[in-house]
């Protein structure tokens, strides 16, 4: 193996795509997409561009909702791409992102009531957290809101739960994957971390009641 020192402009080496709903204070509700989450425990941990709609609607309402797309819907999530809920637009995204406050319909998506926060959930992302912010601080630049976010309620597509528990079944399940800047899915599955609390679909189905 043989490395090279390079200078990539993104560092996106491969993390799962979530769109965020959250609540504009006007009556409307805005859904950007993003690729800069991770979990710790029942907290999931956001990294957000401190000029955008989102990071906007956080530092003043904290609940909130991660959806996470399946691959399937790559394209619904570039749609939302060059869109910002920030009106006017912010001087450095003038040149490649309009303004749309219609974010749902923009993106053919369906808002789904949620049960625990006001903005509404994704119906057609298979896996859904709603989540209140606990906590929102700005980078040692600036230039980023590293939100935590406290998850209240998961709701599942029962095609990817192992029946009869409430684990997400790994090999039904596939996040959108955001690769240096290209949309992928999971590839097979290669193993199981030692540390995994899932039974394997075969073990759970002679495990239920008959």
């Amino acid at each position: 193996m043989t490395h090279l020192t390079i200078e990539p402009s993104i560092l996106y080496v491969g993390t799962p795509v979530a769109l965020l709903s959250t609540d504009n204070g006007d009556g409307t509700v805005n859904l950007a997409p993003m690729s800069s989450a991770w979990a710790l425990g029942d907290v999931v941990v956001l990294g957000l561009g401190a000029t955008s709609q989102t990071a906007h609607n956080l530092r003043h309402r904290s609940e909130l909702v991660v959806n996470f797309p399946s691959p399937a819907q790559w394209r619904a999530v570039e749609r939302l791409a060059g869109l910002t809920g920030r009106d006017p637009v912010p001087e450095h995204k003038q040149e490649r992102f309009r303004f749309e406050r219609a974010k749902f319909e923009a993106a053919g998506l369906t808002p789904v009531a949620s049960e625990c926060v006001g903005p509404p959930r994704v119906a057609e992302c298979p896996l859904q957290f709603e989540a209140a912010a606990a906590r929102a601080d700005f980078d040692a630049g600036g230039n980023f809101l590293i939100v935590q976010a406290e998850v209240l309620r998961v709701h599942a597509d029962h095609r990817i739960v192992v029946p009869g528990t409430s684990y997400v079944d790994p090999a039904a399940w596939s996040p959108l994957i955001y690769n240096f800047r290209h949309y992928f899915g999971l590839g097979p599955e290669l193993g199981e971390s030692f540390r995994t609390e899932t039974p394997r679909r075969a073990e759970a189905d002679r495990l239920l009641p008959r």
